[in-house]
């Protein structure tokens, strides 16, 4: 019978590529089931791969082929590598369980909109293995089918049999780098209905299965075949999609990886140009824009041997090599060729390895589905840009021309291999080179869209920065990088995302070009304030009014402390600290306490020291970095208050001490500077720590951090933020030019739970930045921090990065501002609103 159907193969008319298309009875949760066998079919999932250092891809490239050679050996298996498009209308459903503030259908329409413009595909890995066969039943169904009695499904008890064995293998791969799970019945359906290209909806599961019409109703669709591609019909009898299907023929001997050894993971940088007419394009067309995804897909069916099976395969290679050998060093050419030695020294060497270590042999059988819904001429620019493609990397792949209904069968799930002599037999790591699992991976599973990845898969970009406390994780975020790239932008939007969730944002700006984001929460409905220094926002960073649900006790403390500060040194040598407590405590005692009555009383004292030194305070509460903290309030002024939304304190031109420079050598602005910021950092940390707060999401924003980490109050700040932020709902949100300065703060490194990383071009700069990153220290990554945020032309590209998440991942992302106005909003050229608590949203200017 081999004989025969090796003869038939030859011929092309073998028993494998005559079979009936598969005849699906049943799917449920990691299972398909045909007439005649059953397979269990597993989701797997990606692993960042891209900027994985190469000891850890080493390791995971092991632990692959050790899946491939112990696990799955002997198995019939199916791998899928599927694209789908991003639905992006389901980003509103999401939002409403993200988002509770201001106009938040307003700002997701926005990432929807440009989620629509922007397209990118969704990569789904599906792996399939047979588990059993059903033979025998598939005789009894078809005399039952004659007979008009046969059943409509599977019985619960074989079903029941079937779950277990599928989940007993699951358990098994779920420990694999590919983290296996059940596929769920729905993506099954999917899967299987896809193929027909019918906009209509998958069915629901009945007790957890489909089956019956339901089931008949996935494949109710028509394909035509043609000599080199097939064409899929729709109801009305048109063609809806036109699919060629490529046979991978050749391979070079030998394949490196990073290279052409990944020859699955590249499927997604295959691109091409479509043949459009110019008269269609306008005269300031993006060149890229023209440049559109194949995004072709990957239909391997592969079978692992056992060990056995593989050694008993490779010895009679060398055997045969041998004997090649043997029999040309008896004739006159007494040369048996370079190639003949080669092989027969592999297969030793080969041999040695299985005997030693988890290697063994898999025989696959490597297709690539291309498809089109514009037209045939489309379909074969693409099929020329992948076969151009692969053809750099040494790789032969053509059209499986006379055979596209065979091979097209055989990418079916629940069907089997048709065209058997289009295969190759490699070792294993030849496989799990290939890294169909591997590409770019960072951020959050869920939470805000906030970009997408640039890396070798595409995909979308999430962040949230107050989902810390939520994961019982660390809470701060680092965005570092060269001025101009982007890093405060990126910031700004988080802050937006933070507000829009209900949290209450402070953000500390002290090179005052935040007032965008001010005038971008106000465009869509948040509570914003922008407070500045100056007369007109007197008295809004009162500690008074800050710490007042502290109790006047915490106030009674800190007021005395902040104002000798701001007093003249030759004042506090005199023991002006005492007449300043006295006066705190009887303004505190008269009730409605506040700084500047602080001042006053100081000022009416009959003592000559109280009076001097009321008038020097006041004297200093007329100046612009003096009036928040000990100014008298203007009429309807507002202070600082820990309500839900956006509040930006703008307080540029900050000259604050050096920590080893000695406090009696501050000058005026020094000593102003610092006791201004005593009122920012003391309401930051009770805020952070207020009980009544705990629940509600808090973000403390620092934009050119390398302004506090200089003093040693303002080190002391954010490491205190860094480390309590996880148990008070507070996180943390920095900006830097400096990562050495951020890197020297212990505390603040140990907590990151995000980084985001910019353009620098300092060596010592670059290793620092690659060491919070996770990445190995060296030229390479020098090189890529370096070049980050460049186009090829050498050109800015605002917004691209490096993010290293919470889980440790590592990949370039672009943070995306949805549009041109928003863009415009979040400008940061330095600004001021004049008119904080007057302008409406709808008055900001557009």
């Amino acid at each position: 019978m081999k004989v025969l159907q090796r003869v038939g193969n030859f011929l092309g008319l073998g028993g494998d590529r005559s079979a009936e298309p598969a005849r699906y009875l049943a799917l449920a949760d990691g299972l398909v089931i045909t007439d005649d066998h059953a397979e269990a079919w597993f989701t797997l999932a990606s692993s960042n791969t891209d900027l994985m250092s190469e000891s850890a891809r080493d390791t995971e490239l092991d632990q692959a082929s050790s899946a491939l050679a112990k696990t799955l050996a002997g198995s019939d298996c199916h791998l899928k590598v599927l694209w789908s498009p991003l639905h992006a209308a389901d980003y509103m459903d999401e939002a409403a369980s993200l988002f509770t503030a201001g106009d938040w259908q307003g700002w997701a329409s926005l990432r929807v909109e440009r989620l629509d413009q922007i397209a990118l595909p969704t990569r789904h890995l599906l792996l399939g293995v047979r588990i059993t066969d059903r033979k025998g039943q598939g005789g009894r169904r078809r005399v039952q089918e004659g007979l008009g009695v046969a059943p409509t499904g599977v019985a619960s008890r074989e079903l029941a049999r079937l779950d277990a064995i599928m989940r007993r293998l699951g358990r098994r791969l779920e420990t694999t780098p590919w983290r296996a799970q059940p596929a769920a019945v729905e993506m099954l359906a999917w899967m299987i209905a896809r193929e027909q290209h019918r906009a209509t909806p998958v069915p629901s599961s009945v007790r957890g299965a489909i089956t019956g019409a339901k089931l008949a109703a996935l494949t109710r669709g028509r394909i035509l075949p043609y000599p080199d591609h097939l064409r899929v019909i729709d109801r009305t009898g048109e063609p809806a999609a036109w699919v060629s299907i490529l046979t991978m023929s050749g391979f070079p001997e030998r394949m490196e990886s990073p290279g052409n050894g990944e020859w699955l993971r590249i499927l997604s940088e295959i691109t091409y140009v479509p043949d459009v007419d110019e008269d269609a394009f306008a005269d300031d067309v993006d060149p890229a824009s023209l440049i559109l995804p194949v995004s072709p897909e990957a239909s391997v069916r592969f079978r692992v041997l056992p060990k056995r099976d593989a050694m008993k395969k490779a010895d009679e290679a060398r055997r045969l090599a041998k004997e090649q050998r043997r029999s040309a060093s008896q004739h006159s050419a007494e040369d048996p060729g370079r190639a003949v030695e080669e092989t027969e020294a592999v297969m030793a060497d080969l041999i040695r390895d299985m005997g030693r270590e988890d290697v063994t042999l898999v025989e696959d059988h490597p297709r690539l589905i291309v498809t089109s819904t514009v037209g045939l001429d489309d379909l074969r620019a693409r099929v020329d840009a992948v076969i151009t493609h692969y053809g750099g990397l040494g790789i032969e792949v053509g059209v499986g021309e006379e055979e596209q209904r065979e091979l097209w069968l055989e990418a079916q799930p629940g069907d089997q291999l048709r065209v058997p002599d289009v295969g190759h037999t490699r070792d294993v790591t030849g496989l799990a080179g290939s890294w169909w699992w591997g590409g770019a991976k960072v951020g959050e599973p869920g939470g805000p869209i906030v970009g997408y990845l640039t890396g070798s898969t595409p995909g979308l970009f999430r962040y949230d920065a107050t989902i810390g406390s939520e994961k019982g994780d660390a809470t701060t975020t680092a965005f570092i990088g060269r001025s101009g790239r982007g890093k405060t932008t990126a910031m700004m939007l988080a802050m937006l995302d933070a507000a829009f969730r209900g949290g209450f944002v402070l953000a500390l700006d002290f090179k005052g070009d935040l007032g965008g984001v001010v005038a971008a929460g106000r465009r869509y409905g948040l509570t914003a304030h922008l407070i500045e220094t100056g007369p007109r926002f007197a008295g809004a960073a009162d500690l008074f009014k800050l710490l007042d649900k502290e109790g006047s006790e915490r106030a009674q403390i800190e007021v005395p402390a902040q104002l000798g500060i701001a007093m003249p040194p030759h004042l506090r040598a005199r023991g002006a600290e005492t007449p300043v407590q006295h006066a705190v405590n009887a303004v505190i005692a008269e009730g409605d306490p506040a700084t500047w009555k602080v001042v006053e009383y100081l000022r009416r004292s009959d003592d000559e020291l109280a009076r001097e030194t009321g008038e020097a305070l006041y004297e200093l509460s007329q100046t612009g970095i003096g009036a928040p903290f000990m100014g008298r309030p203007a009429e309807g002024g507002a202070p600082l208050t820990p309500e839900p939304g956006i509040w930006v304190v703008q307080i540029p031109g900050l000259s604050l001490p050096g920590a080893s420079d000695d406090r009696e050598d501050w000058n005026v602005l020094q000593r102003m500077s610092v006791a201004l910021m005593h009122s920012m950092l003391a309401y930051g940390v009770t805020t952070a720590g207020r009980k009544d707060l705990r629940g509600l999401r808090k973000a403390v924003c620092v934009p050119e951090v390398h302004v506090l980490t200089s003093t040693k109050e303002g080190a002391s700040f954010l490491e205190y933020i860094a480390r309590v932020g996880r148990a008070l709902s507070t996180a943390l949100l920095l900006d830097t030019q400096d990562p050495e300065s951020l890197a020297a703060l212990v505390g603040v490194v140990e907590q990151l739970n995000t980084v985001v990383g910019f353009q620098l071009t300092n060596s010592r700069q670059q290793d620092a930045l690659a060491e919070m990153l996770g990445l190995p220290a060296g030229r390479h990554t020098r090189t890529l921090i370096q070049s980050i945020g460049l186009n090829p032309d050498g050109e800015i590209r605002h917004g691209h990065c490096i993010v290293r998440d919470r889980r440790f991942n590592s990949a370039t992302a672009q943070w995306d501002i949805p549009t041109v106005e928003l863009l415009q909003l979040l400008d940061t050229t330095p600004r001021a609103d004049p008119t904080d608590d007057v302008r409406t949203p709808t008055e900001v200017p557009a």
